[in-house]
């Protein structure tokens, strides 16, 4: 019988890549999301669940939920014996934490820390927790390794995924049979091969390569460029943009490790090269074959100059290795954006 592995957030942008992943390793996804990062389809179920089940000619049980709501959680784990539990529900954008860091710590830490006890009540001891390059702050060295201090996070979204982070290493050094992966993503970029689901961010995108996808396609008029005066090649940010699919991937390979009763381990999952904004810019144009105009606007508060991996312990330990290149990348997501050139609301399936 296949294990069941819940997934919170499991339809949004990241979480719903790994649920194929997850059915297409064996396992039994159980999906909880709230709809704050998800659109809503047919029969209250999210879009992406749909086509996901549409695509794999499967069934994925889905509960609306969100994890404040501590007895509707203690309801689904006493309905469910999980194997493990991969966490990514929470809010996500750096610019509007900054914003309302208040709201923040409340939905992110609150959240996160009732579903900790109820794992603990029903004694679910596994756990894969999406993190993020943002603990770094702003890097002292590059490329960015494991050991590279934390905590000097440059906004609140970045110090909750921190918080979150210390949470679970203090909690597995207590309780010595849980074992917990800590992955820190570095930039995300894509979609799924078959143009079926991607990333749709609900009103104005946060993050550079929606936004880019969304002029390109013609729902948006002109590309801001936040800062051009940073220390990098062309003036503009640097970062490590990676496959979400090779990013779901390495879920999979942290469920594995888990197995080992490797009690609280952390990787890094990027690629290991950093682009800035502007090769993105072309990168995009190139795969579009449209033209991306752009402006240079002011740096946005808590944003920094460059930011890449050094995905080297994450190969060793988890024999995961990012296999798609920009070229790669930026071509799954034109595909995912020209087949839905208003996202899930009104594409093709």
């Amino acid at each position: 019988m296949a294990e069941k592995v819940l997934v919170t957030g499991g339809g949004g942008y990241i979480g719903s890549h790994c649920v194929v992943e997850l059915i297409e390793a064996g396992y039994q996804p159980i999906v909880v999301d709230n709809f704050s990062n998800a659109v809503r389809g047919e029969g209250n179920v999210p879009e992406s669940i749909r086509r996901i089940e549409k695509l794999l000619k499967t069934s994925i049980e889905f509960h609306e939920l969100d994890l404040l709501d501590r007895p509707g959680l203690e309801k689904l784990f006493k309905k469910h014996s999980f194997s493990a539990v991969i966490h990514f529900a929470g809010l996500k954008a750096v610019g509007e934490s900054v914003e309302k860091p208040l709201l923040y710590y409340k939905v992110n830490l609150t959240a996160f820390m009732n579903l900790l006890e109820v794992m603990q009540a029903h004694r679910v001891r596994n756990l894969v927790f999406s993190s993020s390059a943002t603990v770094y702050g702003d890097p002292q060295r590059l490329p960015i390794d494991e050991q590279h201090p934390v905590g000097g996070c440059t906004n609140p979204y970045g110090k909750t995924k921190y918080f979150i982070e210390e949470m679970v290493k203090d909690h597995c050094k207590a309780e010595k049979d849980w074992n917990a992966v800590l992955l820190r993503y570095f930039n995300p970029i894509g979609a799924h091969c078959s143009g079926q689901i991607g990333e749709d961010p609900q009103g104005i995108p946060n993050n550079l390569l929606p936004y880019v996808a969304q002029v390109a396609v013609g729902r948006r008029e002109c590309l801001s460029v936040y800062g051009n005066d940073y220390d990098t090649i062309d003036g503009t940010g640097v970062r490590d943009y990676i496959h979400v699919v090779d990013l779901a991937k390495g879920h999979i390979a942290a469920l594995k490790k888990l197995k080992e009763d490797c009690g609280c381990k952390v990787y890094n999952l990027g690629t290991g090269k950093g682009y800035s904004v502007l090769e993105m810019v072309k990168a995009m144009e190139k795969a579009s074959g449209k033209e991306i105009p752009y402006k240079i606007a002011p740096r946005r508060g808590g944003d920094v100059a460059s930011c890449y991996a050094d995905p080297r312990v994450a190969e060793k330990e988890l024999g995961w290795k990012a296999q798609f290149d920009l070229e790669r990348m930026c071509e799954d997501l034109w595909r995912w954006q020209s087949m839905n050139p208003t996202g899930f609301s009104n594409g093709t399936c």
